[in-house]
């Protein structure tokens, strides 16, 4: 089983968008830079202290900015998989549509979207191995 790992939401204002999702629900931000394509982490729950619910099930995501040429720029999951061309090839085959090619994330995977078959936009990533 692909567990969901990640999420991901755009944006058009990076400072206001920060400051909402810090103030409201008190998630840790990170900016990582014009390097990283001024790409926000989240962090949304703490690993010192347990949720309510408890850590298990938490995941946490990060915010990229609106992109005029990117398509379907909506809220999204991101899915971890094992072999990234492998999990290509079932999403066309069951309908689904992959959107462009996988790109490398440094010290994270190789990472690329797709449409399932009612037209969401989701993420598969292929983590790189544990050290």
């Amino acid at each position: 089983m692909d567990p969901v790992v990640h999420f991901e939401i755009p944006y058009d204002d990076r400072a206001r968008i920060m400051r909402f999702y810090r103030d409201v629900f008190g998630w840790e931000l990170e900016h990582l830079g014009e390097q990283m394509g001024d790409y926000v982490l989240a962090t949304t729950s703490s690993r010192a202290e347990p949720n309510p619910k408890g850590s298990k099930g938490a995941i946490d995501g990060g915010f990229f900015p609106r992109k005029a040429d990117w398509p379907a720029q909506v809220p999204s999951v991101v899915i971890a998989v094992r072999d990234i061309a492998a999990s290509m090839k079932k999403v066309a085959a069951a309908g689904g549509e992959v959107l462009g090619e996988p790109m490398d994330i440094p010290g994270v995977g190789r990472y690329v979207s797709f449409y399932d078959t009612e037209k969401n936009r989701l993420s598969i990533l292929q983590p790189l191995p544990m050290t």
